[in-house]
């Protein structure tokens, strides 16, 4: 079974751990439960790990950890999260306006593999309440060979029309970037294992970090 990747939410059996050196927050020991999920999230491979994130009940709880693959029991992805519209029209979210901005857009049948990400996601695969009406809905497109930008302009324009606030992150083998960025032209700020870096071509693999693994 291949390993979640960035963005997919996770259930675990047992807590994650913190990264070599590093010391998880009081918080986590606390309140971590094994009926909320973690985020998958990007970070150098390490062997028989996967990087997670982990969400407190405030928004400032953010805190990196490290989780054996072999301790995922559940796995929910963004994509998953908008393939029925009829678990969106019965949500108990669905008069919020991300939910109603995803209705709008299953709607339009995108042509490509998305998803929703941020708290809009969280809220729908957990039902907890940590969406409200002035959050912003955060998309993801994954494009695993390359396009072009342009095929993307008609669709961000449309996202001007949406009851709320909307990000799209594009994500490449490579890591992930903002389609706003992209469409503007010229180097976009591509989020990595390695860390953030400016590239002209986001499906080209970058040597630095190809010597790195």
């Amino acid at each position: 079974m291949s390993l979640p990747r960035p963005h997919d939410l996770v259930w675990c059996s047992q807590r994650p751990l913190a990264g070599q050196g590093d010391v998880l927050p009081d918080w986590v020991s606390l309140g971590w439960q094994t009926h909320l999920p973690l985020v998958v999230r990007r970070d150098r491979q390490q062997a028989h790990r996967l990087a997670v994130g982990i969400r407190g009940i405030s928004r400032s709880q953010r805190a990196a950890a490290w989780l054996d693959p072999a301790h995922i029991v559940r796995v929910v992805t963004p994509q998953s999260l908008v393939a029925d519209v009829n678990l969106l029209l019965s949500s108990a979210f669905v008069s919020q306006p991300p939910v109603q901005a995803l209705i709008a857009l299953v709607g339009m049948a995108l042509p490509w593999s998305w998803g929703v990400t941020g708290s809009c996601g969280y809220a729908l695969a957990t039902d907890i309440p940590v969406m409200h009406a002035s959050s912003d809905l955060d998309l993801m497109i994954r494009c695993d060979t390359p396009c072009q930008a342009e095929m993307f302009a008609d669709f961000h324009r449309a996202l001007a029309y949406l009851p709320c606030r909307t990000d799209v992150q594009i994500n490449s083998p490579q890591g992930g970037f903002a389609l706003s960025e992209w469409l503007r032209g010229g180097d976009v700020m591509l989020k990595t294992d390695f860390g953030p870096c400016l590239v002209r071509n986001p499906w080209q693999p970058n040597s630095e970090d190809d010597g790195a693994q």
